[in-house]
């Protein structure tokens, strides 16, 4: 008999907060050498929930909303999520399809244990939030990535989904706009995933739609979602949440809805099982952020500064030799290609593959991402960070622009310095062959 459940070697992890460890590892080394390190690995906004959200969940607390309440969600903010579903997605949505959750992630978990037996099929983006590929090895389906193409702007096509939906498909997923590429469906690539969706997939097939970055798109654009086209909101879970348009991460409030409102006591009764219920106090600054008018111009303000750092960002990164970067059209990251620097430093061959100097690392993108942090202070992720399966040849970073102009420009000046520094690099990866960094 083993110590732990064999179930868990198959549970994968998000290395945004490991990353967070080789931070504290390396800051004391990096200061001795007057370097402070710029994080932008983590996908959080670095603005503070507006002061009227804070206030509404302050004043409940006085109110003594404390206690115990219902686990699918307090009426009040199910019916705001609801009517916020019908104002942006043109769907009439009933409250008891709703379920509250404590921040985006249980809506995942709870998908694959409600859907998915062993030897299911789940197609999920790749590059993509990692927590996807981790559920489904964790509740036994069978992992299908979906590669995002740089050439076609981080998005799949109806041609792409086709090739991999098959009998055993039970959940293909959706995330627009994305983590960690910013690509972004418009509506006309929707319809035309749905119409392959509703010809090819039994009513027993669920879309989950991951739009928690809903409210964070660039260039005027407008969100759209696949449960809006003919015949979709009725195989589609839409999961989104108030960590990232509002700024509230730490305050961990997601929200789901479901097709019917029986699949929401299912996700309910998971809630019961694993949490009990999210505390009603968060859940009414929640109502508040979707209601208040004093949401919307803070929001607006929020997305501005990161298109404003976007746009002079991407410019900065595609001045380095070796770094190609796109345009990402929602979300706030940046998914540069490094290929040019991965070959440069002797990392991957003319054909792409890695090097054994790679091999000490991981992978090239892996290596890089090390001598930034911890030669450059500099602090990003590497594309394994969003999905091992089939992600080898593929050499980007994800670099967050939740940080001021001024540290981006910063940290493009390092990232621009650490490119060309291919003595350096040869130096580092020798300490780290050697056991030392």
């Amino acid at each position: 008999m083993t110590l732990y459940a064999g179930r868990i070697a198959a549970l994968g992890t998000e290395n945004a907060f490991r990353v967070g460890d080789d931070i504290a590892r390396v800051t004391p080394q990096l200061a001795a050498r007057g370097i402070d390190v710029i994080r932008l690995n983590i996908g959080e906004p670095d603005f503070d929930s507006a002061p009227h959200i804070n206030d509404a969940g302050c004043a409940a607390i006085y109110a003594g909303k404390t206690h115990y309440t219902d686990p699918q969600g307090i009426l009040p903010l199910r019916t705001a999520i609801a009517a916020h579903v019908r104002r942006t997605r043109g769907i009439a949505v009933d409250p008891a399809q709703v379920i509250v959750t404590t921040g985006g992630k249980p809506s995942i978990g709870f998908t694959m244990q409600s859907y998915v037996n062993p030897g299911d099929e789940v197609i999920y983006p790749s590059p993509g939030f990692p927590i996807y590929e981790s559920w489904v090895t964790y509740v036994g389906g069978r992992p299908v990535p979906l590669p995002l193409r740089e050439e076609r702007n981080f998005v799949f096509t109806p041609e792409d989904l086709g090739a991999r939906i098959t009998k055993k498909t039970k959940v293909i997923i959706l995330c627009s706009p994305s983590n960690p590429t910013g690509g972004v469906f418009d509506k006309r690539e929707l319809e035309a995933l749905a119409q392959l969706i509703r010809t090819r997939c039994g009513p027993e097939v669920r879309v989950y739609s991951d739009e928690i970055y809903e409210d964070i798109l660039f260039d005027g654009s407008t969100h759209h979602s696949i449960a809006s086209e003919d015949g979709m909101a009725e195989r589609t879970i839409i999961a989104s949440g108030h960590s990232k348009g509002f700024a509230m991460t730490g305050w961990r409030l997601g929200w789901s809805v479901l097709p019917t409102a029986d699949e929401a006591q299912v996700f309910k009764q998971l809630t019961i099982n694993t949490v009990s219920c999210v505390p009603p106090f968060i859940q009414e600054a929640g109502r508040v952020a979707l209601e208040s008018p004093a949401s919307a111009p803070v929001v607006k303000q929020m997305v501005e500064a990161f298109q404003h750092r976007r746009d002079k960002t991407v410019a900065a990164l595609n001045r380095i030799p070796g770094i190609s970067c796109q345009t990402p059209k929602g979300a706030f990251y940046l998914f540069p290609n490094i290929g040019g620097v991965c070959r440069h430093f002797g990392l991957t061959d003319a054909k792409g593959r890695s090097t054994p100097i790679a091999e000490r690392f991981g992978t090239p993108a892996r290596a890089v991402q090390a001598f930034l942090l911890e030669r450059y202070g500099v602090a990003t992720m590497d594309r394994h960070s969003f999905g091992r399966i089939g992600a080898d040849g593929q050499h980007f970073l994800r670099l967050s622009i939740a940080a001021s102009l001024e540290r981006l420009m910063e940290a493009a000046e390092r990232i621009s310095r650490a490119a060309t520094d291919k003595e350096g690099f040869a130096e580092f990866a020798s300490a780290v062959g050697a056991g030392a960094t």
